[in-house]
């Protein structure tokens, strides 16, 4: 299953961006005027020569320490510096994700209905470490980094939002399932109610015994753009779904409306959740 936008094994990495493979080349030339190998080079900036040669092929989006001791080593040229500033695409997402993402990143309004995993701008790092170990085909170190590099970016749009409204409607299942143990449950509960006191956040529990549930189609993604209008999100197995048919989204508006007057109210959500916790 795709997880949140991420990209496995199976699907290859993201394309690399015209200017990913520029900042890359820049790099490289700099680094061979240098007279330095790659691995000399990584040794310097402290990161693997794996590391260093995906950055250079356009494959990873530079860390600000990596650029900031590139240029350290390099000659403090500034044109590292000044070059990342331009750079056009998160690390670990997945080609059918982007445009999602893009969106997402200017939304006023974000609706999140999810009962298969909690979703990822909830997750804190153990959470999602643990997901990104449960992939298959089996993702490498380099691959589980630039994923989680790219999920904490996208989390700050909490947080550099304030203006923007965010709903969630978790299953509680997804906190019973207790994903990577129970200290991991735990922190997960944590952060999902220090999350909760956000004034622009609202999360709401649907409770594991619901005789009515107008989300039974699936998981629900819909967001509003500044100029008010409405598009629709449904990711599966490495695949993802844009939706800006208006009859669809108006359904999914609908059925998430329903959702929220179904699940739990904020209150009492947060009450189960402290009463989960206690309960670990």
């Amino acid at each position: 299953m795709a997880v949140d936008g991420a990209v496995g094994t199976g699907g290859g990495e993201p394309d690399a961006s015209d200017s990913l493979r520029t900042f890359g080349a820049v790099v490289q030339a700099l680094r061979e005027h240098a007279g330095l190998s790659r691995e000399e080079f990584g040794e310097r900036v402290r990161f693997s020569k794996h590391t260093v040669a995906s950055v250079e092929l356009g494959r990873r989006m530079p860390d600000p320490t990596f650029v900031e001791r590139a240029e350290e080593v390099l000659g403090n040229t500034g044109a590292l510096r000044k070059a990342v500033g331009h750079l056009a695409r998160q690390p670990g997402l997945a080609a059918w994700f982007r445009q999602w993402a893009r969106l997402e990143a200017n939304a006023i309004t974000l609706y999140t209905y999810e009962c298969r995993m909690v979703p990822g701008l909830l997750q804190p790092e153990a959470y999602a470490r643990q997901l990104f170990a449960d992939e298959l085909p089996p993702l490498d170190d380099e691959q589980v980094e630039a994923q989680w590099a790219a999920r904490a970016d996208r989390q700050r749009l909490l947080r550099d939002r304030p203006n923007s409204a965010f709903s969630f409607i978790l299953e509680e299942h997804l906190l019973l399932r207790r994903t990577g143990g129970v200290g991991v449950t735990r922190g997960l509960i944590d952060h999902i109610m220090e999350v909760a006191q956000l004034r622009n956040v609202e999360i709401q529990i649907m409770p594991l015994v619901r005789e009515s549930h107008a989300g039974l189609h699936g998981p629900i993604r819909l967001l509003e753009t500044p100029e008010n209008q409405w598009f629709a999100y449904n990711e599966g197995q490495q695949s993802g779904l844009l939706i800006s048919d208006s009859k669809v989204v108006s359904v999914l508006k609908q059925r998430y409306a329903r959702m929220r007057s179904q699940a739990l109210t904020l209150v009492d959500s947060l009450s189960l959740l402290e009463r989960m916790r206690g309960e670990l």
